[in-house]
């Protein structure tokens, strides 16, 4: 049960809806948006929670709309970062969300299943195995290992390896708000648990 029950979008403050679309729909994004039709996840209790606080959800937003959006690093990097994290951090919410989009940045489900057993699963390349083992690191320490950052820093530039540590940082946060307060999931994402 939700230690902080969801608002329905009709009870939404004044400015959230507007804030979310400026959020998760921005213009020029250097990534291709998710498909935004019926069948698309909305993720509306996660939502609902957040819009207790606009000022706070406006703030987080702007970071969560770079690493979805802007991040100098592939949409597959990405989400591999970030089901890690789900799944370190034991977060069904963030990972059901994640398992959605990895789908939209390519992944298969083989490869996403993969993702729980970590930068020790057969089928990585060094690169993938690298961002997993920073996920693993950062989640566990707050730092990367010298031995993960040289082969990290072998393929990205210093933007590149700034947007992993920063996107592990933004969702390490996420999943410690939906923990926290009980987040439950939505219908529409169970088909992704």
């Amino acid at each position: 049960m939700s230690r902080v029950p969801p608002l329905p979008p009709g009870q939404w403050p004044a400015g959230m809806a507007q804030a979310l679309a400026a959020a998760y729909r921005p213009e020029n994004p250097r990534h291709p948006l998710p498909p935004q039709d019926a069948s698309s996840p909305k993720g509306l209790n996660a939502l609902g929670v957040l819009a207790h606080h606009p000022e706070l959800t406006v703030a987080y937003n702007q970071l969560i709309r770079h690493a979805l959006y802007f991040s100098t690093i592939t949409p597959r990097q990405r989400e591999l970062l970030v089901l890690r994290v789900a799944h370190v951090r034991g977060s069904a919410y963030e990972w059901a969300q994640h398992v959605y989009q990895a789908g939209v940045a390519g992944m298969s489900l083989d490869e996403i299943a993969r993702v729980r057993f970590g930068p020790e699963a057969d089928g990585w390349d060094p690169l993938e195995r690298a961002l997993l083992s920073a996920a693993d690191e950062l989640v566990a320490t707050a730092t990367v290992a010298d031995e993960t950052y040289a082969v990290l820093s072998k393929s990205l530039d210093t933007q590149q390896l700034m947007d992993v540590v920063f996107i592990v940082g933004a969702y390490e946060v996420f999943a410690m708000a939906m923990r926290t307060f009980g987040v439950e999931l939505d219908d529409d994402l169970m088909p992704y648990v």
